[in-house]
């Protein structure tokens, strides 16, 4: 077990285009993770980053998304690909070799975008009830139609609801505050549907290995967009969780730890 504690680090980031300002979380020792979270800010993925640094010889390395919990968006920040650019710059900027992807929600469709730029910095990558894929036939929810309580509805397994819900009333007004920015922030990166039409063909070229996990209560994105991915990515696997919604990280997340160690496991850094 290593300490969970995690040390804050702002860094600017350098890319092709921009110079991209990051506020960073870096918790434990060990193999690297890069965590990605989805339009909540960074909470929806804390308990994941705890479960697997308590647990196991990980780095979990989580950036805030620029523009969420109050940070800057630079005006050359404005999509989905330029996160993945700056998360590439970001593993170039530490220094990391062998790094496991994770990403939830949003960060899941950034991960993907990540497996796509092929750095040789990424070992493999996890996708957990990930957006970005359009689907005419099983859309993804219009998310920005919804109220927390409505989120809270369609996001949780419904064991989850009432913790849920408790939280978000006793969420501290700082927090409270931050909500209509992350939901902006949301909009501008993965725009009112939160898909790509181009995506589910351009992931023919991820050469990394993928595993997707998806919450079978997930009624913001639904199921079949798991395994639109899985088929989508040569050699992919899916697991589908009984005991999630949409949230995993958050829900489950000792069990979705477990099966990124495994994983990670399975598919060791190239050498």
């Amino acid at each position: 077990m290593t300490d969970t504690t995690a040390t804050t680090l702002t860094l600017d980031v350098p890319t092709s285009t921009s110079l991209v300002p990051l506020r960073v979380a870096d918790r434990g020792s060990g193999r690297p993770v890069l965590l990605l979270h989805g339009g909540a800010g960074p909470t929806s993925v804390a308990p994941l980053a705890e479960a697997l640094t308590a647990s196991y010889p990980v780095r979990v390395v989580t950036p805030v998304h620029p523009g969420f919990d109050g940070t800057p968006r630079p005006e050359g920040v404005g999509s989905v690909g330029d996160l993945a650019d700056a998360y590439v710059a970001l593993l170039d900027v530490l220094g990391l070799e062998g790094v496991t992807v994770v990403g939830s929600s949003l960060g899941g469709w950034v991960a993907a975008e990540v497996a796509l730029r092929h750095s040789p910095r990424v070992a493999a990558v996890v996708l957990v009830g990930s957006v970005g894929l359009a689907d005419d036939a099983d859309p993804i929810a219009d998310f920005f139609a919804l109220d927390l309580d409505e989120v809270v509805e369609r996001s949780y397994h419904p064991a989850h609801r009432d913790a849920a819900r408790a939280a978000l009333a006793a969420m501290p007004e700082a927090a409270r505050a931050l909500v209509p920015g992350n939901r902006a922030a949301l909009l501008a990166y993965g725009g009112a549907t939160m898909a790509d039409p181009t995506l589910r063909a351009r992931l023919t070229g991820v050469t990394v290995p993928v595993r997707v996990l998806w919450g079978a209560h997930d009624r913001i994105v639904p199921p079949s967009h798991g395994r639109g991915y899985a088929e989508a990515v040569p050699g992919a696997t899916l697991r589908v969780l009984d005991e999630a919604g949409h949230l995993p990280p958050v829900e489950v997340p000792e069990v979705v730890a477990a099966d990124v160690w495994a994983f990670a496991g399975v598919h060791p850094p190239a050498r």
